[in-house]
């Protein structure tokens, strides 16, 4: 028996010996016919090109960002931002109610918005450290966690001062978004989709804006505010039940050493030039954008003396403008790799239109569609911007860059308010769409030097290197 096994293990072994050599053979066929050379047996490996390897890698079967996962995965991510949003206004549309059951002050209920903003704020530029030590998931989950519980806290308060450490908490499940979700976008949808991503990140972001005030103000209209946050709560419950379901896609990367990232020694990432530059960019659109959605309805009806009903609905108009060109910006930023000109050419023409409107030069009767192309223009932009940022971050910093950048939303969202509070206090309505106009070209030049910033850095890179 002892010689029969002999051979037979000759045998698989010359059989074995014979595949792998047809491998080699397949191997060097498949090298050479897009353009490469095998290196021979015991040679130092050959460094190709990356185009070739961009090549070569075309022809594996087994791509690594299948468009079903993508799909998922920016679904989800969309999903999450809706919820975030729907959270943002469940509160504001039942002041009212707030307000004749506490006997209170819209002044208190505002400061309400503004704490929840600071802590939001804060939370957005730490959650980003999170982000890149313990990944984006658990953040992501915890901070609709704290968005939906605190509502359902809410919902139980006996008084209006128990709602400010209520809206912190609420505040703090905000401020996780923007750092977790780009982070998981980044890192697990194939760079030809991410202006698609981006795309319906903003959306979700719109609807949540848009289906909030809606079922906030008629569950309390109808049951009372106290059962419209418990509600409002348990779909939050449900939404996130539904995330914890699908943890396998929401990946993100981690810093290489994750213990090192602290504030102190990320402040000369943060004061990298390109990324100082997005901040600011974040904080004059933004400071324009709340200015807008705030006051149009006061602004049109001084300037234009048009109905309460006519000025609201142009604020409408220019959300759904806004969520339109939000679609369309996703197509545009897919097609080009100078992202820096569409969000330019975006914030000029809403810059422009905004001047001819504050000259009262515009018939009443065409206001609607003139709100909608400035929220198109705008909405447009979304995309390309969200990529500019991706363009200025370091891999294994995601969390940490939007986090930092992101942060400007929030500071822009208490600066505009007020500012443009002051200006038609003291009776200057035209002044604050010159100073929204403004804005909007002060954040033309800080995308134009994002770009020269980052080509300069990577003309640097390779030296230091």
């Amino acid at each position: 028996m002892a010689p029969a096994c002999g051979h037979l293990s000759r045998e698989r072994n010359s059989a074995q010996r014979r595949q792998q050599e047809s491998g080699r053979c397949e191997a060097d066929r498949r090298i050479r016919r897009v353009g490469g050379a095998a290196p021979s047996s015991g040679a130092t490996p050959i460094k190709y090109h990356s185009s070739f390897a961009a090549r070569f890698s075309a022809l594996d079967t087994t791509h690594p960002h299948p468009l079903r996962r993508d799909a998922r995965v920016i679904g989800m991510v969309g999903f999450a931002h809706m919820m975030s949003h729907f959270f943002q206004l469940a509160l504001p549309p039942l002041f009212p109610l707030l307000r004749a059951e506490f006997d209170t002050s819209y002044a208190v209920l505002g400061t309400l918005v503004g704490v929840y903003y600071a802590s939001s704020g804060v939370s957005q530029f730490l959650s980003g450290f999170a982000v890149d030590r313990v990944g984006a998931r658990p953040i992501l989950l915890g901070g609709l966690a704290l968005a939906a519980g605190g509502v359902i806290l809410a919902s139980f308060v006996p008084g209006v001062g128990w709602l400010f450490p209520i809206v912190v908490l609420m505040g703090i499940g905000n401020g996780v978004f923007h750092p977790a979700d780009f982070a998981i976008l980044n890192a697990s949808v194939a760079p030809r989709r991410l202006g698609h991503a981006y795309s319906t990140h903003g959306i979700g972001g719109n609807l949540g804006y848009a289906l909030a005030p809606v079922v906030s103000f008629a569950l309390g209209s109808a049951f009372g505010w106290r059962a419209a946050l418990a509600s409002m709560g348990a779909v939050g419950l449900v939404a996130l039940a539904l995330l914890g379901t699908q943890r396998a896609i929401l990946q993100s990367h981690r810093a290489a050493d994750p213990h090192s990232h602290t504030v102190k020694s990320s402040a000369s990432l943060f004061l990298q030039m390109p990324i100082l530059l997005c901040f600011f960019y974040f904080v004059f659109v933004t400071i324009a954008g709340l200015g807008l959605q705030t006051f149009i309805p006061t602004v049109l009806g001084s300037v234009y003396g048009v109905s309460l009903a006519l000025a609201t609905s142009t604020l409408t108009a220019y959300l759904l403008g806004g969520a339109a060109g939000i679609f369309t910006g996703g197509f545009l930023a897919a097609r080009t790799s100078r992202h820096d000109r569409v969000a330019a050419s975006g914030m000029l023409i809403a810059a422009s239109v905004l001047f001819v409107v504050a000259m009262g030069a515009v018939p009443p009767a065409l206001l609607l569609p003139v709100f909608v192309l400035i929220g198109f223009a705008m909405g447009a932009t979304g995309p390309s911007r969200d990529l500019i940022v991706r363009a200025a971050t370091p891999k294994g910093a995601a969390g940490r860059v939007y986090g930092f950048v992101y942060s400007g939303l929030d500071l822009g969202g208490i600066i505009g308010p007020v500012a443009f509070g002051v200006m038609l206090d003291h009776g200057h309505p035209q002044a604050m769409l010159l100073a929204v106009a403004s804005c909007y070209l002060m954040a033309i030049g800080t995308v134009i030097q994002v770009r020269t910033a980052s080509t300069r850095r990577a003309s640097i890179a390779p030296e230091v290197a």
